[in-house]
Protein backbone atom coordinates (compact mmCIF):
# COMPACT_ATOMS: atom_id res chain seq x y z
CA UNK A 1 0.00 0.00 0.00
CA UNK A 2 1.40 3.38 -0.94
CA UNK A 3 1.87 5.82 2.38
CA UNK A 4 1.67 9.26 1.98
CA UNK A 5 3.45 11.33 4.53
CA UNK A 6 1.11 14.99 5.22
CA UNK A 7 4.28 17.32 6.35
CA UNK A 8 2.94 20.81 5.64
CA UNK A 9 0.76 23.28 6.96
CA UNK A 10 -2.54 23.35 6.05
CA UNK A 11 -2.47 26.59 3.93
CA UNK A 12 0.91 25.08 1.85
CA UNK A 13 -1.16 22.18 0.86
CA UNK A 14 -4.48 23.32 0.12
CA UNK A 15 -5.60 26.79 0.82
CA UNK A 16 -7.60 26.69 3.73
CA UNK A 17 -10.77 28.66 3.45
CA UNK A 18 -10.84 30.79 6.70
CA UNK A 19 -14.52 32.70 5.79
CA UNK A 20 -17.91 31.01 5.28
CA UNK A 21 -17.75 32.70 1.84
CA UNK A 22 -14.79 30.98 0.57
CA UNK A 23 -15.78 27.34 1.60
CA UNK A 24 -17.39 25.14 -1.34
CA UNK A 25 -20.40 24.26 1.37
CA UNK A 26 -23.50 26.74 2.48
CA UNK A 27 -22.79 25.99 6.62
CA UNK A 28 -26.63 26.31 8.64
CA UNK A 29 -26.46 26.14 12.19
CA UNK A 30 -29.13 24.09 13.15
CA UNK A 31 -28.43 24.21 17.53
CA UNK A 32 -25.79 23.50 19.95
CA UNK A 33 -25.30 21.32 22.92
CA UNK A 34 -23.26 20.78 26.27
CA UNK A 35 -20.06 18.66 25.05
CA UNK A 36 -21.75 17.08 22.14
CA UNK A 37 -19.87 13.68 21.13
CA UNK A 38 -21.62 11.97 18.54
CA UNK A 39 -25.33 11.72 16.53
CA UNK A 40 -27.33 9.27 14.57
CA UNK A 41 -30.41 9.86 12.74
CA UNK A 42 -33.47 7.89 13.25
CA UNK A 43 -36.02 6.91 10.37
CA UNK A 44 -37.97 9.75 11.00
CA UNK A 45 -35.15 12.45 10.30
CA UNK A 46 -34.47 13.37 14.05
CA UNK A 47 -31.27 12.89 15.45
CA UNK A 48 -29.63 11.50 18.38
CA UNK A 49 -27.13 13.35 20.17
CA UNK A 50 -24.98 12.76 22.59
CA UNK A 51 -23.15 14.58 25.11
CA UNK A 52 -20.17 13.63 27.20
CA UNK A 53 -22.09 14.63 30.93
CA UNK A 54 -24.51 11.95 29.85
CA UNK A 55 -27.14 12.90 27.90
CA UNK A 56 -29.16 11.31 25.04
CA UNK A 57 -31.17 13.59 23.45
CA UNK A 58 -33.86 13.73 20.23
CA UNK A 59 -33.20 16.81 18.07
CA UNK A 60 -35.74 17.87 15.26
CA UNK A 61 -33.70 18.11 12.10
CA UNK A 62 -34.81 22.03 12.34
CA UNK A 63 -33.23 22.24 15.21
CA UNK A 64 -36.54 24.05 17.17
CA UNK A 65 -37.31 20.93 19.55
CA UNK A 66 -34.81 18.90 21.70
CA UNK A 67 -36.29 16.74 23.70
CA UNK A 68 -34.35 14.39 26.47
CA UNK A 69 -34.01 10.51 26.30
CA UNK A 70 -34.04 8.46 30.00
CA UNK A 71 -32.79 5.35 31.16
CA UNK A 72 -28.81 6.29 30.39
CA UNK A 73 -26.17 4.36 31.88
CA UNK A 74 -24.49 6.32 34.89
CA UNK A 75 -21.25 7.19 32.73
CA UNK A 76 -17.83 8.43 34.48
CA UNK A 77 -17.07 11.75 33.04
CA UNK A 78 -14.00 13.33 33.14
CA UNK A 79 -10.98 14.76 30.73
CA UNK A 80 -11.23 12.32 27.51
CA UNK A 81 -14.33 10.01 29.17
CA UNK A 82 -18.05 10.31 29.09
CA UNK A 83 -20.97 9.20 26.82
CA UNK A 84 -19.50 8.78 23.42
CA UNK A 85 -20.64 6.53 20.14
CA UNK A 86 -24.54 6.28 19.83
CA UNK A 87 -25.37 3.44 16.66
CA UNK A 88 -28.88 2.30 15.58
CA UNK A 89 -29.14 -1.49 15.49
CA UNK A 90 -29.19 -2.81 11.32
CA UNK A 91 -32.45 -3.79 11.94
CA UNK A 92 -33.79 -0.78 13.96
CA UNK A 93 -37.34 -0.14 12.40
CA UNK A 94 -38.00 -3.25 13.59
CA UNK A 95 -36.37 -3.93 16.69
CA UNK A 96 -36.02 -0.52 18.04
CA UNK A 97 -32.37 -1.32 19.81
CA UNK A 98 -29.83 1.16 19.94
CA UNK A 99 -26.13 1.14 21.05
CA UNK A 100 -24.01 3.75 23.59
CA UNK A 101 -20.51 3.48 24.32
CA UNK A 102 -19.81 5.52 27.50
CA UNK A 103 -16.41 5.69 30.09
CA UNK A 104 -17.42 3.82 33.58
CA UNK A 105 -16.04 3.80 36.61
CA UNK A 106 -14.02 0.67 37.92
CA UNK A 107 -12.18 -0.28 41.26
CA UNK A 108 -10.32 2.89 42.81
CA UNK A 109 -9.50 5.64 40.55
CA UNK A 110 -9.77 2.89 37.51
CA UNK A 111 -11.99 3.58 34.31
CA UNK A 112 -12.49 2.16 31.06
CA UNK A 113 -14.87 2.03 28.36
CA UNK A 114 -17.89 -0.19 28.17
CA UNK A 115 -21.00 -0.26 25.14
CA UNK A 116 -24.07 -1.31 26.24
CA UNK A 117 -27.20 -1.95 23.89
CA UNK A 118 -31.07 -0.85 25.13
CA UNK A 119 -34.56 -0.52 23.44
CA UNK A 120 -35.38 2.88 22.09
CA UNK A 121 -39.09 3.75 22.99
CA UNK A 122 -40.18 6.79 21.83
CA UNK A 123 -42.89 9.10 22.60
CA UNK A 124 -43.85 12.46 22.59
CA UNK A 125 -41.51 14.02 25.88
CA UNK A 126 -38.33 12.10 24.36
CA UNK A 127 -38.13 8.27 24.50
CA UNK A 128 -36.60 6.06 27.15
CA UNK A 129 -33.88 2.78 27.12
CA UNK A 130 -35.47 0.10 28.23
CA UNK A 131 -33.61 -3.74 29.19
CA UNK A 132 -30.25 -1.67 28.68
CA UNK A 133 -27.19 -4.55 28.59
CA UNK A 134 -23.65 -4.07 28.13
CA UNK A 135 -22.16 -6.18 25.94
CA UNK A 136 -18.65 -5.23 25.94
CA UNK A 137 -16.07 -3.58 27.86
CA UNK A 138 -12.25 -2.41 27.68
CA UNK A 139 -10.00 -4.99 29.79
CA UNK A 140 -8.06 -3.90 32.16
CA UNK A 141 -9.86 -1.12 33.12
CA UNK A 142 -6.40 1.52 34.31
CA UNK A 143 -6.40 5.13 35.84
CA UNK A 144 -6.45 8.36 33.43
CA UNK A 145 -9.03 9.46 31.52
CA UNK A 146 -7.90 9.57 28.23
CA UNK A 147 -7.83 7.59 24.89
CA UNK A 148 -11.10 5.48 24.95
CA UNK A 149 -12.02 5.56 21.31
CA UNK A 150 -15.07 4.06 21.48
CA UNK A 151 -16.39 4.37 18.22
CA UNK A 152 -19.13 2.07 17.05
CA UNK A 153 -19.80 1.01 13.51
CA UNK A 154 -21.90 -1.65 12.05
CA UNK A 155 -20.62 -3.80 8.76
CA UNK A 156 -23.12 -4.52 6.26
CA UNK A 157 -23.23 -8.73 7.46
CA UNK A 158 -24.70 -6.84 11.23
CA UNK A 159 -20.96 -7.59 12.84
CA UNK A 160 -20.60 -4.47 15.19
CA UNK A 161 -17.20 -3.06 15.44
CA UNK A 162 -15.50 -0.69 18.25
CA UNK A 163 -13.09 1.41 18.34
CA UNK A 164 -10.59 0.90 21.18
CA UNK A 165 -8.22 3.23 22.83
CA UNK A 166 -4.87 1.88 24.56
CA UNK A 167 -5.69 4.67 27.22
CA UNK A 168 -2.36 6.81 27.04
CA UNK A 169 -0.70 3.26 28.08
CA UNK A 170 0.82 2.64 25.13
CA UNK A 171 2.00 -1.46 25.70
CA UNK A 172 -1.69 -2.87 25.96
CA UNK A 173 -1.76 -2.12 22.39
CA UNK A 174 0.29 -5.13 21.68
CA UNK A 175 -0.51 -7.11 24.32
CA UNK A 176 -2.96 -10.11 22.71
CA UNK A 177 -4.69 -10.57 26.47
CA UNK A 178 -5.78 -6.80 26.50
CA UNK A 179 -8.91 -5.32 24.20
CA UNK A 180 -6.81 -1.87 24.23
CA UNK A 181 -5.29 -0.47 21.10
CA UNK A 182 -7.75 -2.59 19.19
CA UNK A 183 -10.02 -2.49 16.27
CA UNK A 184 -12.76 -5.28 17.93
CA UNK A 185 -15.78 -7.43 15.86
CA UNK A 186 -18.20 -8.82 17.75
CA UNK A 187 -22.17 -10.10 17.14
CA UNK A 188 -24.78 -7.64 17.24
CA UNK A 189 -25.49 -9.14 21.00
CA UNK A 190 -21.64 -9.13 22.38
CA UNK A 191 -20.53 -12.83 21.38
CA UNK A 192 -17.57 -13.13 19.21
CA UNK A 193 -17.63 -14.50 15.46
CA UNK A 194 -16.12 -17.55 15.04
CA UNK A 195 -13.82 -16.40 12.25
CA UNK A 196 -12.32 -13.57 14.07
CA UNK A 197 -8.58 -13.72 13.68
CA UNK A 198 -7.89 -14.93 17.06
CA UNK A 199 -11.19 -16.73 17.80
CA UNK A 200 -9.22 -19.81 18.76
CA UNK A 201 -7.44 -17.95 21.57
CA UNK A 202 -10.60 -17.44 23.66
CA UNK A 203 -10.88 -14.39 26.43
CA UNK A 204 -10.42 -10.78 25.04
CA UNK A 205 -8.05 -12.13 22.88
CA UNK A 206 -11.16 -13.87 20.07
CA UNK A 207 -12.59 -9.98 20.01
CA UNK A 208 -9.57 -8.60 18.40
CA UNK A 209 -9.53 -7.94 14.54
CA UNK A 210 -6.92 -5.55 14.54
CA UNK A 211 -4.05 -4.33 16.88
CA UNK A 212 -1.02 -1.90 17.32
CA UNK A 213 -3.81 1.11 17.54
CA UNK A 214 -3.08 4.39 19.61
CA UNK A 215 -6.15 6.28 19.57
CA UNK A 216 -8.74 5.36 17.04
CA UNK A 217 -11.74 7.52 16.73
CA UNK A 218 -12.80 6.80 13.70
CA UNK A 219 -14.30 4.15 11.59
CA UNK A 220 -15.77 3.80 8.36
CA UNK A 221 -16.57 1.23 5.76
CA UNK A 222 -15.88 2.29 1.98
CA UNK A 223 -18.54 1.04 -0.84
CA UNK A 224 -16.02 -2.00 -1.32
CA UNK A 225 -16.42 -2.95 2.53
CA UNK A 226 -13.18 -1.92 3.20
CA UNK A 227 -12.66 -0.54 6.96
CA UNK A 228 -10.74 2.32 7.34
CA UNK A 229 -9.83 4.34 11.09
CA UNK A 230 -8.45 7.79 11.40
CA UNK A 231 -6.88 7.83 14.88
CA UNK A 232 -4.41 10.36 16.64
CA UNK A 233 -0.99 9.98 17.16
CA UNK A 234 1.23 11.33 19.59
CA UNK A 235 3.84 14.06 19.05
CA UNK A 236 2.62 13.90 15.11
CA UNK A 237 1.98 11.31 13.38
CA UNK A 238 -2.29 10.96 13.31
CA UNK A 239 -2.92 8.50 10.96
CA UNK A 240 -5.52 7.13 7.89
CA UNK A 241 -5.58 3.41 7.95
CA UNK A 242 -7.22 0.58 6.18
CA UNK A 243 -7.77 -1.79 8.52
CA UNK A 244 -7.07 -5.62 7.62
CA UNK A 245 -8.08 -8.35 9.18
CA UNK A 246 -5.29 -9.57 11.56
CA UNK A 247 -3.04 -6.87 10.70
CA UNK A 248 -0.60 -5.43 13.15
CA UNK A 249 -0.37 -1.77 13.05
CA UNK A 250 2.58 -1.25 15.40
CA UNK A 251 1.99 1.07 17.76
CA UNK A 252 4.00 1.73 20.14
CA UNK A 253 6.80 0.12 18.48
CA UNK A 254 6.36 2.49 15.56
CA UNK A 255 4.91 5.68 14.69
CA UNK A 256 5.67 8.64 12.70
CA UNK A 257 4.97 10.83 15.85
CA UNK A 258 7.17 11.30 19.13
CA UNK A 259 6.20 10.62 22.38
CA UNK A 260 5.25 13.79 24.07
CA UNK A 261 8.06 14.38 27.09
CA UNK A 262 10.39 14.05 23.54
CA UNK A 263 11.46 10.44 23.35
CA UNK A 264 11.72 9.16 20.23
CA UNK A 265 9.58 5.99 18.89
CA UNK A 266 11.20 4.53 15.18
CA UNK A 267 8.88 5.69 12.20
CA UNK A 268 7.04 3.08 10.52
CA UNK A 269 9.40 2.87 7.57
CA UNK A 270 11.65 1.49 9.85
CA UNK A 271 9.73 -1.67 10.14
CA UNK A 272 7.61 -3.31 7.09
CA UNK A 273 6.62 -5.85 9.35
CA UNK A 274 3.73 -3.57 10.28
CA UNK A 275 1.28 -1.87 8.29
CA UNK A 276 1.62 1.77 7.97
CA UNK A 277 -1.06 4.52 7.72
CA UNK A 278 -2.08 5.42 3.71
CA UNK A 279 -2.12 8.90 5.31
CA UNK A 280 0.27 10.43 8.35
CA UNK A 281 -0.12 13.80 9.25
CA UNK A 282 2.54 15.92 10.72
CA UNK A 283 1.75 18.60 12.45
CA UNK A 284 -1.49 16.74 12.88
CA UNK A 285 -4.74 17.51 12.84
CA UNK A 286 -6.33 15.54 15.85
CA UNK A 287 -8.94 13.47 13.50
CA UNK A 288 -12.28 12.80 15.99
CA UNK A 289 -13.82 10.93 13.41
CA UNK A 290 -14.31 9.32 9.84
CA UNK A 291 -17.14 9.45 7.47
CA UNK A 292 -17.11 8.24 3.86
CA UNK A 293 -19.99 9.86 1.41
CA UNK A 294 -22.15 8.02 -0.28
CA UNK A 295 -25.28 10.94 -0.72
CA UNK A 296 -26.73 12.54 -3.96
CA UNK A 297 -26.35 16.74 -2.69
CA UNK A 298 -22.25 16.47 -3.28
CA UNK A 299 -22.61 14.09 -6.40
CA UNK A 300 -18.35 14.84 -6.77
CA UNK A 301 -17.61 13.84 -3.71
CA UNK A 302 -19.64 10.31 -3.59
CA UNK A 303 -16.51 8.06 -2.23
CA UNK A 304 -14.54 10.59 -0.38
CA UNK A 305 -13.97 10.57 3.35
CA UNK A 306 -14.20 13.52 5.46
CA UNK A 307 -12.60 13.56 8.84
CA UNK A 308 -13.58 16.00 11.35
CA UNK A 309 -10.69 18.18 12.97
CA UNK A 310 -10.38 18.78 16.87
CA UNK A 311 -7.22 20.74 17.29
CA UNK A 312 -6.81 21.72 13.28
CA UNK A 313 -9.96 22.98 13.47
CA UNK A 314 -11.51 21.67 10.21
CA UNK A 315 -13.09 19.23 7.78
CA UNK A 316 -10.34 17.14 5.73
CA UNK A 317 -11.19 15.86 2.93
CA UNK A 318 -9.94 12.02 1.83
CA UNK A 319 -9.96 11.06 -1.65
CA UNK A 320 -9.10 7.33 -2.27
CA UNK A 321 -8.04 5.34 -4.80
CA UNK A 322 -8.70 1.54 -3.97
CA UNK A 323 -6.22 0.93 -1.05
CA UNK A 324 -4.67 4.37 -0.90
CA UNK A 325 -5.68 7.68 -0.62
CA UNK A 326 -4.52 11.01 -0.35
CA UNK A 327 -6.05 14.59 1.31
CA UNK A 328 -7.61 16.32 -1.49
CA UNK A 329 -8.95 19.62 0.34
CA UNK A 330 -9.19 21.20 4.07
CA UNK A 331 -11.40 23.82 4.83
CA UNK A 332 -11.43 25.98 8.13
CA UNK A 333 -14.45 25.49 10.52
CA UNK A 334 -13.31 28.07 12.80
CA UNK A 335 -14.03 25.77 15.74
CA UNK A 336 -13.21 22.22 17.09
CA UNK A 337 -14.80 19.49 15.13
CA UNK A 338 -15.77 16.45 16.91
CA UNK A 339 -17.97 14.90 14.78
CA UNK A 340 -19.45 14.05 11.26
CA UNK A 341 -21.90 12.16 9.65
CA UNK A 342 -24.32 12.05 6.40
CA UNK A 343 -27.75 13.10 6.60
CA UNK A 344 -30.74 10.82 4.93
CA UNK A 345 -30.81 14.19 2.04
CA UNK A 346 -27.31 13.82 1.69
CA UNK A 347 -25.92 16.93 3.91
CA UNK A 348 -23.15 16.59 5.39
CA UNK A 349 -23.73 17.08 9.17
CA UNK A 350 -20.71 18.43 11.98
CA UNK A 351 -20.63 18.76 16.23
CA UNK A 352 -18.24 20.92 17.22
CA UNK A 353 -16.98 20.35 20.49
CA UNK A 354 -16.60 21.23 24.19
CA UNK A 355 -19.57 23.57 25.72
CA UNK A 356 -21.80 25.30 23.34
CA UNK A 357 -20.77 22.73 20.34
CA UNK A 358 -22.92 23.81 17.21
CA UNK A 359 -24.98 21.05 14.99
CA UNK A 360 -24.04 22.63 11.47
CA UNK A 361 -25.78 21.12 7.87
CA UNK A 362 -23.87 21.60 4.73
CA UNK A 363 -25.52 22.02 1.79
CA UNK A 364 -24.42 22.98 -1.87
CA UNK A 365 -23.78 26.75 -2.49
CA UNK A 366 -27.15 27.56 -4.43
Amino acid sequence: MRRIAVSFLCLVITGCATADEDLPFAVQEVASFDEPWAMAFLPDGRLLVTEMGGQLLIASPDGEQTLPVTGVPEVDHGGQGGLGDIALHPDFAANNIVYLSYAEAGDGRTRGAAVARARLDLHQDGGALTGLQVIWRQEPKVSGAGHYGHRLLFAADGHLFISSGERQKFDPAQDMASNLGKIIRLRDDGSVPPDNPFSKQGGVTAQIWSLGHRNPLGIAFDSEGRLWNTEMGPRGGDELNLVVRGENYGYPIVSDGNHYRGARIPNHDTRPDFVAPAISWTPVISPGGLMIYDGELFPAWRGNGFIPGLSSRSLVRIEFDGTTAREADRWSMGKRVRAVVEGPDGAIWLLEDDRGGRLLRLTPRS
